[in-house]
């Protein structure tokens, strides 16, 4: 039959938005052509957090048993006081965490969540991936969505039912679509920087860090110039630093060079054993957090939709990146092959669907943002909240978040 479902997805970006969206996509039916712009898959930035929003998702996909085996449950999300390292909340994970979500809460390595994607969609036959492959046009008509394809040096054409961009903050697709409709640029800096490192959990600076934080836990140290969130990773072989500071914009990339003073000033005034850890990192790689305004459409009737980074990418204060470009994944592709005659007539009910989970997790960011980094009297009132809702209130708190399941939402 020669209608539009009988043409395959055409999806742009292997990364973990990519991936999850053709395993799932798969999973229903669809024929899947999965085209990634680098010569060569590798897995950009370093840690992530996966709530059990996500990994419900991925066992669902068949990817969580290929992931256990390199991730860690962490036992709790512990914040702390970074100038006296006093601890001022505990919101328990571990069993009576994924008790109470239905699922674990994980911690893991980019490259060990991108590994289990790929192995779990070599596995299915309808999913084809091309590697070096970068969209250069895109047409929508009758006919579904026609994307030129540069692969090699030579262009070809390719028909799809539906065109997803999943190629991240600094999506080629959105750019193409925005130049269509002669519309401003929706990336922006968010002026904060992010500094990064993975060091061994036997080294000088790992041994540091189990010094004054629980190894087996997700540890954020809150201080009025910085935060820095810390986890362990690769079975717990290493940790996962992360310090987030006010900055210059630098070149866009996921990973750059910038003057290591602005981390040092900024944290001036914390305890000693802190900076220990951060002097013995050594050299920290560092990224510019950039945005994208959700308040541009996601999809474009006819066929073409946006997931993840390339259509709402926020900063990482509520650790949901990850999660949010599983959550779009699943639904999109729920949404798509739910569509009794055109894959594509379900864009807007996914669109409307996502965008106010998305934009309350947003919220969650800006909010976690402003209270982390609290001087003064505001510090003291948020210590003081903290103490009197205590681990199971404050684990309640995040019930909308962690306990969300896509079936519920797509009731609604």
């Amino acid at each position: 039959m020669d209608d539009k479902r009988s043409r395959p997805v055409v999806i742009a970006g292997a990364g973990v938005a990519g991936l999850t969206a053709a395993i799932a996509f798969a999973r229903r039916g669809c024929r899947v052509q999965l085209f990634e712009q680098a010569p060569r898959l590798e897995a950009v930035g370093a840690g992530l957090q996966l709530s059990p929003n996500a990994t419900r998702i991925l066992r669902d996909l068949g990817v969580l048993d290929r992931l256990l085996p390199a991730a860690v449950r962490p036992e709790a999300v512990v914040l702390k006081d970074a100038r006296t390292l006093r601890q001022l909340a505990r919101v328990p994970l571990g069993r009576s965490g994924e008790d109470r979500w239905g699922a674990p809460y994980l911690v893991t390595h980019r490259a060990d969540l991108q590994s289990a994607l790929m192995e779990r969609a070599a596995e299915m036959p309808d999913i084809h991936l091309t590697l070096g492959a970068r969209v250069q046009k895109i047409a929508v008509g009758s006919q579904g969505v026609m994307a030129s394809v540069e692969i090699g040096g030579k262009t070809s054409e390719k028909q799809g039912s539906l065109l997803v961009g999943a190629d991240g903050v600094w999506s080629t697709v959105r750019g193409l679509v925005d130049s269509e409709r002669m519309a401003p640029p929706r990336n922006r800096f968010s002026g904060a920087l992010a500094w990064r490192a993975t060091v061994a959990a036997d080294s000088p600076a790992g041994l540091a860090f189990a010094a004054i934080g629980p190894p087996n836990c997700v540890t954020t140290f809150l201080h009025p110039g910085f935060h820095m969130v810390a986890y362990p990773v690769s079975k717990g072989d290493a940790f996962n630093l992360v310090a987030f500071t006010k900055g210059e914009r630098i070149a866009e990339g996921w990973s750059g060079r910038a003057d290591p003073g602005i981390l040092a000033d900024a944290m001036r005034g914390c305890a000693p054993g802190l900076a220990k850890v951060t002097q013995l990192v050594g050299p920290w790689l560092t990224w510019p957090l950039h945005t994208v305004d959700q308040g541009q459409p996601w999809t474009v009737p006819g066929g073409i939709a946006l997931i993840g980074d390339a259509a709402h990418a926020m900063t990482p204060f509520a650790a949901q990146g990850a999660a949010m470009a599983i959550e779009d994944a699943a639904m999109l592709a729920d949404a798509v092959a739910d569509s009794a005659a055109d894959p594509a007539a379900g864009l807007g009910m996914w669109e409307a669907l996502r965008r106010p989970r998305i934009a309350k997790a947003a919220r969650r960011g800006a909010l976690n943002r402003l209270a982390w980094h609290a001087a003064g009297p505001v510090a003291i009132a948020r210590d003081l909240f903290l103490a009197m809702r205590g681990p199971d209130k404050l684990a309640a708190d995040l019930d909308w978040l962690y306990g969300w399941e896509r079936q519920k939402t797509t009731r609604r």
